[in-house]
């Protein structure tokens, strides 16, 4: 690392001021990514971040609504919460120093990234962000930005011991990979829902593979003033109502406020390790293009869904009744 300026001194301590502020909890994350990208519309992985958090908040307020409040023990819904809140809370450290060094850099017109070491950025990104800065290739410092924050969770969350006792070895998220629950949506103020669902959460490749093909869907000519519109439009409260009140057939889910319903979390720091490091980079995730096996126009698919939900929740019901 070489010699600071005092003025790179206190770059690198406002925006640590700045991260930690903004991560404060999903609202904050998903607000601060959409902020960043209006100012920086090039980064197209910002937006991709402020919609697949709200996603996030969506997932997290399902765990306190009317079906798993019934079908999950407090423990397990606890735990799942931690668990999204947590990869949540380590991309957005991650990830939001780097946004902001780029913001500087466009603002002083010469590249800063000599700074990204100091928040412990992998060699795998840093190289990205520099490369960005010669080539401009927005498409590929998307799917950069994709795999390294995939790959900056793997080991603290989907491969931690106690994530995975607790939570990704459990049955029910077995079971809502295998109905493919997992899925991010991207609404519109028209009350149409696009987006793609993931099974295998738990392998990094399809994460990656997935984070693809959401980048692909959100960037789509035709639909991409549509998400925007609905960004711009709708404050993120972490209820399904946020999107559901568009549609024009009324469901009978209800989800709480993100914010009325879940703590502030105090996030302990983790031992950190350059995953670029100490993993081979796969080719396939930065050369072969997403492609889409099922329809990505999901309005349907969340409606059935939806009913698979009130059918399993019906059954709960019934099989508690027998053991009365």
């Amino acid at each position: 690392m070489r010699h600071l300026t005092l003025h790179e001194i206190e770059t690198i301590s406002q925006i640590r001021s700045e991260t930690n502020k903004k991560n404060l909890d999903n609202i904050s994350r998903t607000d601060a990514y959409f902020s960043y990208f209006k100012r920086n519309p090039d980064v197209i992985w910002s937006f991709l971040a402020s919609m697949v958090s709200r996603n996030g908040g969506w997932n997290m307020c399902d765990l306190e609504g009317d079906v798993f409040r019934e079908i999950l023990e407090p423990k397990t819904r606890k735990d799942l919460f931690l668990t999204f809140e947590r990869a949540n809370w380590l991309i957005f450290h991650d990830v939001y120093p780097q946004l902001l060094i780029y913001q500087y850099s466009t603002k002083r017109n010469t590249p800063m990234f000599h700074l990204l070491p100091y928040f412990k950025c992998s060699e795998f990104i840093q190289k990205e962000w520099e490369r960005y800065w010669k080539e401009s290739n927005r498409e590929r410092l998307t799917t950069a930005l994709i795999i390294n924050e995939q790959n900056v969770i793997h080991g603290p969350v989907i491969q931690h011991p106690v994530y995975k006792k607790r939570v990704f070895d459990s049955w029910i998220f077995t079971f809502q990979d295998w109905l493919h629950f997992s899925c991010v949506l991207f609404p519109t103020c028209g009350g149409e829902l696009y987006g793609a669902s993931v099974n295998g959460f738990k392998s990094l490749s399809k994460r990656i593979n997935l984070g693809k093909r959401l980048a692909r869907i959100l960037t789509h000519p035709r639909l991409f003033p549509f998400f925007f519109e609905f960004a711009d439009k709708t404050p993120h409260t972490g209820s399904r109502n946020d999107y559901e009140q568009f549609f024009k057939t009324k469901t009978s889910r209800r989800t709480p406020l993100l914010r009325a319903t879940y703590p502030i979390i105090d996030h302990n720091h983790y031992q950190y390790d350059d995953w670029s490091k100490n993993r081979m980079i796969s080719p396939a995730w930065l050369h072969i293009p997403a492609r889409h096996r099922h329809s990505i126009h999901l309005t349907d698919w969340y409606y059935e869904k939806s009913n698979q939900m009130e059918l399993m929740l019906a059954i709960h019901r019934a099989a508690n009744l027998k053991k009365i």
